[in-house]
């Protein structure tokens, strides 16, 4: 099998993303709404602690991962990603 990824970086921005756009979409049916905001609290503590250059490294790949995505819905929350979750500044 093929990936079709240029990279594990890429494969697990992705796989990240699309875990945390179910998590951010989900309704009070389907999961429980306080755990939701623990993930994605904890999502962005994890990733708000990285070092300066990995933090970079994931902006770009968010940003590149958002200049080649198609749905509206997920560019807008990949747009969104690096203020969102703390990996820049929202000023």
């Amino acid at each position: 099998m093929t990936s079709s990824y240029p990279s594990l970086p890429r494969a697990l921005a992705e796989a990240l993303v699309d875990v945390l756009r179910f998590v951010d979409g989900s309704e009070d049916e389907s999961m429980d709404q306080d755990d939701a905001v623990r993930v994605m609290e904890g999502v962005a503590h994890a990733v708000g602690a990285l070092p300066d250059g990995q933090r970079q490294e994931l902006v770009g790949l968010i940003g590149e991962m958002a200049g080649d995505e198609t749905d509206p819905g997920r560019r807008e929350f990949l747009e969104g990603f690096p203020e969102d979750f703390g990996l820049i500044d929202g000023d």
